[in-house]
């Protein structure tokens, strides 16, 4: 793969999106809540999308720590119109993603933990 490491991580985004299709967007974020790629529809704003991104992983983070569940995995929400799901990408970034209300978890989950494997090596 070559070009800069955000072409490189689009080409992972799409990668998921195309081997998970009810993936409607995706992006990586920071963990201070700045886009680092994404493949979001001109309907979402990205500044939106990647602070409610960093607050929930921190949230989620210290909800796991203080509750003795351990490490944070992912962090899903699951709404009228379909899913928000977050994984972390290493310490300094999270993986976001769009799923449709149909969306099979198991698949989606899949794919981004062979996303986030990808995604970790550029970061």
């Amino acid at each position: 793969m070559t070009g800069s490491r955000s072409e490189q991580m689009v080409e992972h985004l799409r990668g998921l999106q195309s081997s998970a299709t009810d993936v409607e967007a995706s992006a990586v974020v920071s963990v201070d809540g700045l886009i680092i790629a994404s493949l979001l529809p001109t309907t979402v704003e990205e500044d939106r999308v990647s602070a409610m991104s960093a607050a929930m992983l921190s949230l989620g983070e210290r909800i796991a720590s203080e509750l003795g569940r351990g490490v944070l995995n992912q962090v899903y929400v699951k709404g009228n119109s379909g899913y928000i799901v977050l994984m972390s990408v290493g310490e300094d970034a999270v993986l976001t993603v769009l799923a449709r209300k149909e969306a099979k978890l198991g698949l989606i989950f899949l794919e981004m933990r062979r996303a986030v494997k990808g995604l970790a090596g550029l970061l």
